[in-house]
């Protein structure tokens, strides 16, 4: 696979806005509505924003109503069978409004779209579908949107070849005060498991003045919290001639003016490095957080995964972090019921959460992905057996959690509030610098905002605070 790692040519980037503009004028002064349903990981939201900015630019308003949507687009995600069989399950649910509405289009992108059993699938069993395209062509959407509404025909374009990066193409975030910043695309890792390396390419690292750029652009708007991302950031700046690492792109926008913090997912324990510990520990800015995947505590499954570390060194790398940053909050994603794995090596799994001690686990149940040499192997636990070790392990997990929030109890938090929370109307919701939620009343929107905030309640994921005044 040949991959491209300069930017977009000034001469691809003119000709997109000029779709833009044709696109624009086809409304004939009509107000147009698009919806944008994502699927999946922080990249693809952040392919969104983009998609969104572009749509926006194209003279289309944003809905979240799909009988009132001109286009309707499903940036999808191909990592777990789950996610995509709740795709299929929601461009089904469109037929009878394409059969009431023929000039309604519907759009699938993603990861999802990277994979061409998926893509034949989808020309046969749903012709209702307008266009198709990849990861790598997402920023052609002007073209082809105009392609599709000026010929009325089906739109498929999908390429092998990742694409070069993308600068300056508009964005529209759907948060006034949290920003997603991609530093990175693709991944060279080619865990046995995992799609990602099929359908994001290899990495590309995007020229480190354009992230400083955009960072300090947004903290001069206002923008309180900002999380960079990549498949594994730790990779980040390898395949550039500019001699700077995650670590020193960490340093450099901590030093922009602001008051603004900064998150990032995600690490990959093989490139962490005490550099980074040590980089976190000096930056005001960067979170006391750190999402690092160990996926199984068995050196056997490790192997087998490919994942290019051992149990013992994932833990020395947590001791030394927590030698620096004593109160750092871990959180990792475990994978339980990969091929061949057994009770004993389940409980290895167990041994290392109680030893870390997360504040919090993304867990999953074993996925086979087409191309990937894990749904080839022996061993396949059944479904029963890995529902049952998922179970055993939130178990011991929730008990973790709940100990950890405890131990913030009486402390006052500096929490990024969020908004009003999704349980109870009642209360405001922010996070504090380790990423645990918090809970608490006030008779203001303060939305946007940090607040200090005094911890009085823990439960497992969540706990609850007084406003500080």
């Amino acid at each position: 696979m040949r991959e491209v790692l300069h930017n977009i040519t000034e001469e691809e980037l003119g000709k997109q806005h000029q779709f833009i503009e044709k696109v624009k004028a086809l409304s004939a002064g009509e107000t147009r509505f698009a919806m944008i349903q994502t699927y999946g990981c922080q990249q693809n939201e952040a392919d969104s924003d983009r998609m969104r900015g572009m749509l926006t630019n194209m003279g289309f308003e944003m809905t979240d109503e799909r009988e009132k949507a001109d286009v309707i687009l499903f940036n999808t995600c191909a990592v777990r069978e789950h996610a995509e069989l709740k795709v299929f399950g929601n461009i089904g649910a469109l037929k009878h409004l394409k059969n009431k509405r023929p000039e309604l289009v519907i759009v699938l992108c993603g990861c999802m779209m990277q994979q061409q059993h998926r893509i034949d699938e989808i020309m046969k069993k749903y012709p209702h579908i307008d266009m198709v395209f990849g990861t790598h062509t997402f920023y052609k959407l002007p073209e082809m949107l105009y392609d599709v509404l000026t010929n009325r025909d089906r739109h498929v374009e999908i390429t092998e070849t990742a694409t070069p990066i993308i600068e300056d193409m508009p964005v529209r975030r759907e948060s006034s005060f949290q920003a997603w910043v991609t530093v990175m695309y693709g991944c060279n890792n080619f865990c046995s498991y995992c799609v990602v390396p099929y359908v994001r390419g290899r990495e590309r690292s995007r020229h480190f003045d354009s992230i400083v750029e955009e960072v300090k652009t947004l903290a001069s708007q206002g923008y309180k919290e900002i999380t960079l991302l990549g498949q594994n950031v730790n990779s980040y700046g390898k395949d550039l001639d500019e001699g700077k690492d995650f670590s020193d792109l960490l340093t450099a926008l901590n030093a922009l003016p602001g008051d603004f913090i900064i998150r990032f997912m995600t690490s990959h324990p093989k490139d962490a490095t005490k550099k980074l510990m040590d980089t976190m520990a000096s930056c005001e800015k960067v979170e006391n957080h750190l999402h690092l995947p160990i996926q199984s505590g068995s050196n056997r499954i490790l192997k087998a995964m490919n994942r290019r570390y051992t149990r013992e060194q994932y833990l020395e790398l947590v001791k030394y972090a927590r030698s620096v940053m004593p109160d750092i909050a871990f959180t990792s994603d475990i994978i339980v019921g990969f091929p061949g794995e057994t009770e004993e090596d389940f409980m290895d799994t167990v041994s290392l959460i109680k030893e870390v001690e997360y504040d919090g686990l993304f867990t999953f149940i074993y996925s086979k992905r087409r191309r990937t040499p894990a749904a080839e192997m022996e061993g396949q636990v059944p479904q029963k057996e890995k529902q049952d070790r998922l179970s055993r392990l939130m178990e011991t997990q929730n008990e973790i959690s709940k100990a950890r929030g405890e131990h913030l109890l009486g402390s006052i938090q500096r929490v990024l509030v969020e908004g009003v929370s999704k349980t109870d109307s009642d209360f405001m919701t922010g996070r504090t610098s380790g990423g645990r939620l918090v809970h608490f009343k006030t008779d203001e929107d303060l939305t946007g905002t940090f607040a200090n905030v005094k911890i009085i309640e823990a439960r497992a994921w969540s706990t609850t605070g007084e406003l500080m005044k």
